[in-house]
Order: structure tokens, then sequence, then C-alpha cells
């Protein structure tokens, strides 16, 4: 029996397959198998980079500086978590935008993709660091801008488009946020940093997918039917933006925006149009053309007198209130968010146990090192290792934010339960169960939903916003546009990290 010829070939066969096994194993011994998303030889990056401080965090993860163990240079990693690519499309866009990466590299004005990478939790894409801050915040802290400028940031913008679009890749996610400058040297170069929206196009293929951010959406978008000069419509509201420090197409919510989009009617008699010159308002009106096919290309535009680097861009100071109204426009959609996140960490730090608070309770008292009962930006900051213990990371450049953001009272510096509901808003903010708290302390009436009188009132008892800022609120969380806001809806909201709304598929 023990000696019966089949079993022996069964148990041969088993040893074999074994021994195959065994051997593909170790091909990828310390590595784990092959990647789901990015269907290669898992690695662990931590071999190639020491990781240092966090630099931005965004929806599937965080991006933190990273430094090259080979050669020292100091780069930026996105890591992307697995376990929150819930659909197949998700997958999908991620493997995608890596191949976008690696086909566009080289490009002065694109982020230079150096590797990506996958182990069991993340997906690394390790890029060029760009520390020159955005495109608005330079604008910003210059003392000289002029249509000549914004002539030459247009131009970076545009050369990225042109090079995009001659690789046969469309952005569909243009918009000043997705630019960064590379260093901060008067001459460095813009480089656009994210394409987690892009995808590959052929010569008159459609697409149907909604998708991008409300001000900067094509009208041809709108109507599900588009190709890459969807792309042309979102560089000339950026021109637009650059040269008068608003959107061509405004309304307090995303709807109206639509609306607005649709039709379609540019404003040049408002300031500070009549002081701008007529080259560059030819430019804008070619660029937002409502039909697609009658907008001038990338190639096209680069040509045009008003762009070119000797072109016939004024060099003239543009009146100051286009860059107080750029100012205004960049922080406008972060402070309602604030408002209303500030609220809610605030509703969840006070309905919590002592028990659940204790460890906050006493790190606030060592950090307060004068006794004085309120935190200092240089007490906070010298508290960042503490707060390391509790898991909550921070820089010091995010120091100042939580102050801006956590002194509601606005005395420079924050008190305890400001402390806590800081803290709260960086580290607890997910627990369904804290959610569900804050979410019941709006909906007063227990409907199911929190209403626009409801969001006022607390608000209003948190002092956090005036009716403006409150409607802009509820028309940009509430996703079905029924006027309230559902769970769900606020769930999404307070979960969601990124500095951007997007129309998804």
């Amino acid at each position: 029996m023990g000696n019966h010829p089949s079993r022996r070939g069964r148990a041969d066969g088993r040893q074999e397959a074994g021994s195959v096994r065994r051997k593909l194993r170790s091909q990828f011994r310390g590595s784990g198998g092959v990647g789901r998303v990015l269907r290669r030889p898992m690695e662990n990056v931590h071999t190639f980079y020491s990781f240092g401080r966090e630099l931005g965090r965004g929806q599937f993860g965080v991006t933190s500086l990273v430094t090259s163990k080979a050669t020292g240079e100091k780069l930026a990693c996105k890591s992307i978590a697995t376990r929150k690519l819930t659909h197949g499309d998700d997958l999908e866009d991620v493997r995608r935008e890596v191949q976008i990466m690696h086909h566009l590299t080289g490009h002065r004005n694109i982020v230079e993709l150096k590797g990506a990478y996958e182990d069991r939790s993340s997906v690394y894409l390790v890029m060029e660091l760009c520390e020159g801050g955005e495109l608005f915040d330079r604008i910003i802290s210059r003392g000289h801008y002029s249509e000549r400028a914004a002539a030459s940031l247009c131009r970076e913008i545009v050369n990225v488009v042109h090079c995009c679009h001659s690789m046969g890749v469309m952005h569909r996610d243009l918009k000043p946020e997705n630019f960064l400058f590379l260093n901060t040297n008067e001459d460095s170069p813009l480089k656009a940093t994210d394409f987690g929206l892009s995808t590959f196009f052929k010569p008159g293929e459609v697409f149907k997918d909604v998708l991008g951010s409300a001000y900067y959406i094509a009208p041809e978008v709108l109507r599900r039917n588009y190709g890459p000069e969807a792309d042309i419509w979102s560089a000339g509201v950026i021109l637009f933006i650059l040269l008068s420090g608003v959107p061509p197409f405004w309304a307090e919510n995303d709807q109206g925006i639509f609306s607005a989009i649709l039709r379609g009617h540019l404003n040049f008699s408002a300031d500070p149009w009549p002081c701008i010159s007529d080259s560059a308002k030819d430019l804008v009106k070619k660029m937002l053309r409502a039909n697609p096919k009658e907008r001038l290309t990338a190639a096209a535009i680069l040509k045009h007198p008003w762009i070119r680097e000797d072109g016939e861009a004024p060099d003239n100071p543009l009146d100051l209130t286009v860059i107080s109204r750029m100012k205004q426009f960049r922080a406008m959609n972060k402070l309602k968010k604030v408002a209303l996140k500030n609220t809610c960490a605030q509703v969840i730090a006070e309905s919590l146990s002592e028990e659940e608070i204790i460890g906050l309770k006493e790190m606030f008292k060592s950090m307060d090192t004068d006794n004085s009962g309120t935190l200092t930006v240089e007490e906070l900051k010298a508290g960042i290792p503490r707060l390391g213990n509790l898991g909550i990371k921070i820089t010091e450049s995010e120091v100042q934010q939580l102050m801006e953001a956590a002194d509601v009272d606005g005395n420079g510096c924050i008190d305890y339960m400001e402390f806590i509901t800081a803290t709260m808003h960086m580290n607890r903010m997910e627990k369904e169960d804290h959610l569900y708290k804050a979410f019941q302390y709006f909906d007063k009436d227990q409907s199911g939903y929190i209403t626009v009188e409801e969001l006022e009132q607390a608000l209003m008892d948190y002092n956090m916003g005036d009716q403006q800022t409150i409607k802009e609120i509820i028309a940009e969380v509430d996703i079905n546009h029924d006027g309230r806001i559902n769970y769900e809806e606020f769930v999404t909201m307070m979960k969601n990290e990124g500095a951007e709304i997007n129309i998804h598929k």
C-alpha cells in the first residue's frame, strides 16, 4: 500500500510544486510577493530612503520628505494607503498615474517621478521635491506683479498642456493648487505635480466622465462629451485668475458655478479688466471659447504675441486689488472647511469622558511651561515630540496652521479647550461614534439631516462664520444638492482631508 506507484507519483508532483513555490518565494524574499496595485514584486521603500517630516496630507495618504540613502538627495514621497483604494477604478487610477508620470518625465515643468514602490500596506511614489511653494503664494509674496509676470507663469502652465497633449495625455485637473515651484529662486521652474485624474487619449476619442474641480471644468465636460481641449479651458480659467484675482464663473455652490460655465458669459467691464491690455484679453477669450473646436491649441497659445517670451505683455504693476482678491480666493475654501471641522471637533471634545482626554490634559499641563493656562506657538513647537508620543504627527509649519485654526478667540494663544479641540481634530475625528455624536449635535430635531438653520445656529454658537460662509459650507458639503446635509455627506466631509472637492465619475 505504502509504495503504490500512483500515490508515489502524486507525492513527487507535490514535492516538485512545493519546490517551484519555494523558488518563487525566494525571488521575492523580503518583499512579500507581487503587489496588487503596481503588479510587480513588492519592495521595502525604507531600504532605499529614510523618511522625515510630513509635507502634506490628502484623501488617500501622506506626502513625506525622504532622503535617498544612496545619494543623500532630498525628495518627496507620496504614500497611498492601499486599504483606501476600495474600488477597482481606484487601483486603475493609481496604476495609470504611475504610467503617465513615467511617460512624461524629463519635461522642465513636470515633476519627475524617481521611482514607484509597493509593500503590503501602501504604494509609494518618490518624486522630485518642490520646495518653492504654491503658485498663488509666490505671487502674493512678491513685491511686483505685472501682466508680464502673469504671461511668464501662464507660459509654463501651457507648456505642461502642450507636453501632455503631444504625448497623448489629457490632464483633466488643471488648477493652481496642482502647480508648485521647484525652489525659492526667482527663475525657479513651475512644476505640475498631480496626475491622479489624468488619462491617455487617442485623436478623436470622446470622454464622458465628469471630474475635476468646479471652477476649472470646461462646458463640454459638464455635457459629458469632451477631449483634450478641456485642458485648454482650465488653463484659460487659471489665466483669468492670474490677471484678475478671481475666477470667471462664480456662484455660491457648484450647481451655480456649472450654470455660469454653461452660459459662458465673460465680464471684461469690471475692474481690473479695463486696465488690462487688449492682447491679454484676446488670449483669454480664445482659450475660453465655448466651442472646444474654436479654442486655440497649446502650440498656438505659445505663439500668441502676449504670451511669448519676447512678447507684448506690459511690465506695469497690476492693480493691488488683484493680489488681495487672489489671497481671498485662495483662502476661501480652506476657511469654510476649517470653520465646520473645528466646530465638529469642539462638539466632539466637549462630549468626551474624562478617561478619554486624560492623556491630552496631562500633556497640556506639561507644555504650558509658564503655567498661564494657555499655549503659545513656541510652547506648541517645543511640545511636538510629546504630540508624537500620542500618535499625532505634526511639523513645525503645521503648528502655525494648527494655531490659526484652533485660536477661535484670536488672542494669539490657545487655551485648554482649544488645544483639546485641535488635537481631537487631528487625531480622533474619524471614530464613528464621535462623528455620530457631532452629527446629532447639529441635527437638533433628529430628522436625519442638518438643515441650513441648524448649521447656522451651531456655527454661530461657536463664533465660526457669517451667514454667507454658512450658505457656502452647505453648498459645498451637500453632495446630492437637496439643500441639507445627511449623515453620509457629513462623514465624507469630515474624513476627506483633501484640499479639493472633485466631481466624481
